[in-house]
């Protein structure tokens, strides 16, 4: 009976050194595989630093070259305004921003009015009458009034001053307030004696607005959209809020017939309607060319004329 409880311990002791060395080995391998894998760490860390301190995570300079926007348009809400139409919002990049781009207005007033577009000064309005012009959406519309400044007011669609398209942008090209007069100090504080008139004070000044002007009109100023007049008399404001986007350079003649035309009550008491509709037929924007606008009455460059010398619009108040 020894004997076999002996052989008994002697098979229990080798199962327990057998379980002992199958753990010290799954120990050890989890300890080598521990190693490994810090290792691979370390290496990856160190491949990475030297990757970063090489410049490896720089932004791509191709992202870079992506083209600025040139023009914002700025959405407005058809629902709060039912006198808005909604045509789409014009391209923000790749816009002609040099040169002019031509603009036919017909009417049933007579030949067509022909326009040069200032894309120098006012690209954005020169992308945005294009877009508007290709939607169609100033044909068989109304030029609903004379103002009193002298300017014949279209591209509202539903006629009432508060209509335009679902977008609006910022000025471009507004001309500055004119200067105060100054006193010329070489001028003497005696009497002259000479009767002539002094050659300044013969030179007119420049009118800020020119017959054959064309500029937006918008409420508040800076939110323009589709609304531009066209002048037939000079003007000079002592604020300018228009901004100028080109001018007028056949057809003058039609506008001021127009502008002569008798007015009536708008509904609102006031007589700036036309007696006799002024309707836009069809309002095209050609391609742009790489003339120089320079000669357009911009805010910029303005050549002095003459006082005009327009007919007046009867039954204006």
């Amino acid at each position: 009976m020894a004997s076999s409880r002996d052989r008994q311990r002697k098979l229990a002791r080798a199962k327990l050194d057998r379980q002992m060395a199958r753990r010290a080995a799954a120990a050890r391998r989890r300890r080598q595989v521990r190693a490994g894998i810090g290792s691979a760490v370390a290496l990856l860390l160190i491949v990475l630093g030297s990757f970063w301190a090489l410049g490896g995570f720089d932004r791509d300079p191709a992202d870079d070259t992506a083209t600025p926007e040139t023009c914002t348009w700025t959405s407005q809400d058809a629902q709060a305004n039912t006198n808005l139409k909604d045509v789409g919002t014009p391209p923000t990049r790749d816009l002609p921003t040099t040169g002019t781009r031509p603009m036919t207005i017909t009417t049933n007033q007579g030949a067509p009015i022909t326009v040069e577009l200032d894309l120098a000064n006012a690209p954005c309005a020169g992308a945005s009458f294009t877009h508007l012009a290709g939607k169609s959406f100033f044909d068989n519309t109304t030029c609903h009034e004379l103002t009193t400044e002298g300017a014949l007011h279209c591209g509202d669609p539903s006629g009432t001053g508060q209509g335009g398209p679902t977008y609006t942008f910022f000025s471009e090209n507004t001309p500055d307030a004119p200067a105060a007069p100054t006193a010329d100090p070489s001028a003497s504080a005696s009497p002259s004696t000479d009767p002539s008139p002094s050659p300044t004070a013969s030179t007119p000044a420049a009118p800020i607005y020119p017959v054959g002007t064309v500029a937006l009109i918008s409420n508040p100023p800076g939110a323009n959209g589709s609304q531009f007049l066209i002048f037939f008399k000079d003007f000079s404001p002592t604020q300018p809020n228009y901004p100028i986007v080109g001018r007028v350079t056949s057809g003058l003649d039609v506008i001021k017939k127009i502008g002569a035309m008798e007015t009536v009550d708008n509904g609102s008491g006031v007589k700036v309607k036309p007696k006799t509709d002024v309707v836009i037929q069809s309002l095209t924007v050609g391609e742009p060319s790489s003339g120089d606008p320079t000669t357009a009455p911009t805010a910029a460059t303005q050549t002095p004329t003459a006082p005009s010398a327009s007919p007046t619009v009867a039954g204006q108040s």
